[in-house]
């Protein structure tokens, strides 16, 4: 069994697939070791275990709106583009989405997954319930009243297994998708708020050789202008990398349409992989955007033979204790590479030695290089997290390599 980049080979030998919360506390408490496999979108062995791997991808598919019509009550394994979907037939709409609707809410919430936007936070900002097996096999709920819950949905499966997800909702709204070519790249460091404030949801694709950078621009209402910054309206679909074909890609030229059709990046009914890869992502305090960006540019030569794209997105601040925007306003840095580790690994080494002093934080769910002392600093919350995890698995049930390397006890 392989990972979706197919750069990690899990070392369980089955995968168990219950269908039905009942079947799954059973696994669960009869169980030495379980790991929880969402979709399979992460690029480490976050997900990885020696023991029961087990997926939730065919548990009941819940979709449940509340009366009031304020939230609504999914199945943890669903995808996103499942969800959206049927919020938008009923007239609602989530806050934000990721650029993959392929991705699962459970797996997606739990690892930090965000798409963009100034006054938008992660989409796990979205949870207002969790409900998961615990490692006795019972059933834990948390919600925003319970000391627990900022420490328990951004949890990377420490915690138990998540069978449903509680998500604000707000009426449904329209998105307008404008691309942009040929934006300097100065104007990323010296126009940063500008460039970023221009739209509800704007990523910034470059690969920080090329002088020029695109654009993508989603708002609620947008104009065509034919420039914009030193930029120009492009003439075509684009694919976030430019010498890919568009076909993937969600509507663009200012064409309105449904946000869940317009937020992500790429449509649910294609599959948006470029191929073999791995992904990095960095999440640096806003007010050190400029710094990162001067950082980065002149790492790109160092970086090129190895990059596919790099792109920048903007997050809100949020509260939850493992969440990349904890505590403060947040760019997120990602960059695609080629899928060959040993190439990449130094170059990765080279962004954590010019990002890491900025206060980056590692995506928990891609390709990095710091060590748990490093993390601890990174993410303040993590000691609390630590006694969190031991206190809902005391025995370790849910830990693996990765956690007691990352996320040591002590």
């Amino acid at each position: 069994m392989k990972n979706w980049a197919g750069n990690i080979t899990f070392s369980a030998q089955d995968l168990r697939r219950p269908r039905s919360v009942e079947e799954l506390q059973e696994l669960v408490g009869g169980s030495e070791r379980v790991r929880v496999l969402g979709t399979g979108h992460s690029f480490n062995r976050i997900a990885d275990t020696a023991g029961t791997l087990v997926s939730v991808l065919d548990l009941p598919k819940t979709i449940e709106i509340a009366a009031d019509r304020r939230s609504v009550r999914v199945a943890g394994g669903l995808r996103y583009g499942e969800v959206t979907a049927a919020l938008q037939a009923d007239g609602l709409a989530l806050h934000n989405l990721g650029s993959l609707p392929h991705i699962s809410v459970a797996g997606a919430c739990s690892t930090g997954t965000h798409g963009s936007g100034d006054t938008n936070g992660t989409l796990a900002s979205a949870v207002v319930r969790i409900e998961f097996v615990g490692a006795d096999g019972a059933l834990v709920s948390l919600d925003r009243s319970d000391d627990d819950f900022d420490g328990a949905i951004i949890a990377l499966g420490a915690l138990g297994v998540t069978t449903h997800l509680t998500l604000a909702v707000e009426p449904s709204y329209e998105i307008s998708q404008v691309v942009y070519d040929g934006l300097p790249v100065e104007r990323l460091g010296s126009s940063f708020d500008e460039v970023f404030a221009s739209a509800y949801s704007v990523s910034a694709f470059t690969d920080w050789v090329d002088p020029e950078v695109m654009v993508w621009r989603k708002a609620k209402q947008i104009s065509l202008d034919p420039e914009w910054l030193g930029a120009r309206l492009a003439d075509g679909a684009r694919h976030p990398i430019k010498t890919m074909p568009a076909d993937f890609a969600t509507q663009q030229g200012g064409v309105p349409g449904p946000w869940n059709a317009r937020l992500p990046h790429f449509r649910l009914e294609f599959t948006p992989s470029n191929g073999e890869e791995l992904q990095s992502e960095y999440f640096v305090p806003r007010t050190q955007a400029a710094a990162a960006i001067d950082q980065m540019r002149a790492l790109g030569n160092e970086m090129a033979s190895v990059i596919q794209v790099s792109e920048l997105r903007t997050i809100a601040a949020d509260t939850l204790w493992l969440s990349p925007s904890q505590g403060r306003d947040t760019v997120a840095f990602h960059f695609t590479w080629i899928q060959d580790e040993t190439a990449v690994r130094p170059v990765v080494e080279a962004l954590e030695n010019a990002l890491l002093p900025l206060g980056a934080r590692p995506h928990w769910g891609k390709v990095f290089t710091a060590n748990a002392a490093t993390l601890a600093t990174c993410y303040p919350k993590v000691p609390d997290f630590i006694a969190l995890a031991a206190r809902h698995d005391p025995d370790g049930k849910f830990r693996n390599d990765y956690l007691s390397t990352y996320l040591p006890r002590g």
